[in-house]
């Protein structure tokens, strides 16, 4: 695999390295299971995976503690698990099942979860940004030392309510990281077509809000700039905004045939950029695991996802009644 050239990344021990490679490749089989139940007709309405893109949420989770809250679009499965929404109740919630975790009636795009506090998944580009720094204007009034991970994509970074929002988590200075995730495609047209300037993060300065570039397919470096950011909110300077470069593997959503790109550019990143086999790497060249320990992980995670497909199937759909609960009126 290709060097990488990233910032000054923590020292991270043996166990550590562990985590990240599970959690990336659970979020990884999770998401070519979902793909495969689409395929079978099991998920219906739109379905946007994460695949590629792993290490931005795994990372970013690293630097997070209990009670952050996240907040995201519609490119949502790998926030839900990353912040350890159980599997099972995500996938059932795909499937619009009872046993799902917005009991069926969230799907793919608008799943929630208070206890883990994960506050969607939001279909409209680029609505989650004000309430992300809601969220972030919550926990100042309540002075908990809480921040919030408001996510948005490349395309999204155009939406006249993101600068609305960057303007007022300025002048309130809000505990909030806003995180670009940048897969350089938004929904089909490339930044460079579609995006004035080359880098996005910069757009922050004019009301006064730091930022940077991070390498998004490099957990350790995705983690060192989650730490930097959040320690930057957590001592009351303010909103920090992360442009994460990072890519995905697949279409924008399951009807997308992704002939805006060719096929040995999505190949020539996963042979030399994967942030799964990135991990992989450092644990056998370090020593810290062998191949039967990773084709264990492997094991035991597809089992956890099978079984998360099953319990997806039993599980009965929602009766009529639940039409008339989680309403305002």
């Amino acid at each position: 695999m290709a060097a990488r050239k990233t910032t000054k990344k923590p020292n991270v021990s043996a166990e550590e390295l562990k985590t990240y490679y599970r959690e990336m490749l659970l979020i990884r089989r999770f998401e070519e299971k979902a793909g495969q139940l689409y395929g079978m007709g099991l998920i219906g309405g739109f379905c946007h995976l994460y695949i590629g893109q792993e290490a931005v949420v795994v990372g970013l989770e690293a630097a997070a503690k209990e009670g952050d809250k996240r907040i995201t679009s519609y490119r949502d499965h790998g926030h839900m698990l990353a912040c350890g929404m159980e599997p099972g109740g995500v996938m059932a919630e795909l499937t619009g099942r009872i046993g799902g975790l917005s009991k069926g009636k969230g799907g793919s795009m608008h799943m929630f979860s208070k206890e883990k506090h994960f506050y969607g998944g939001h279909g409209i580009v680029a609505a989650q940004v004000p309430l992300g720094a809601g969220l972030a204007f919550a926990d100042k009034y309540k002075e908990n030392g809480g921040v919030t991970f408001t996510y948005f994509g490349d395309g999204a970074a155009n939406q006249g309510q993101v600068y609305e929002t960057f303007n007022m988590a300025a002048i309130w200075s809000l505990p909030v990281v806003f995180v670009i995730e940048n897969n350089q495609y938004a929904m089909g047209t490339s930044q460079a077509r579609s995006t004035s300037t080359k880098d996005i993060y910069h757009r922050g300065e004019a009301f006064g809000i730091p930022g940077e570039i991070v390498d998004g397919m490099d957990v350790l470096a995705v983690k060192a700039a989650g730490e930097k950011a959040v320690a930057h909110c957590r001592a009351g300077k303010g909103p920090y905004i992360l442009e994460i470069k990072t890519y995905r593997y697949r279409g924008h959503s399951m009807s997308d045939p992704a002939k805006y790109r060719t096929r040995e550019e999505v190949q020539k990143v996963r042979e030399q950029s994967d942030p799964i086999e990135h991990v992989r790497e450092l644990l056998l060249t370090g020593k810290h695991a062998t191949e039967d320990d990773l084709k264990a992980i492997d094991k035991e995670i597809k089992e956890i996802v099978n079984q998360a497909a099953e319990f997806s199937k039993e599980s009965p759909e929602p009766s009529v009644e639940e039409l008339w609960t989680d309403i305002y009126a």
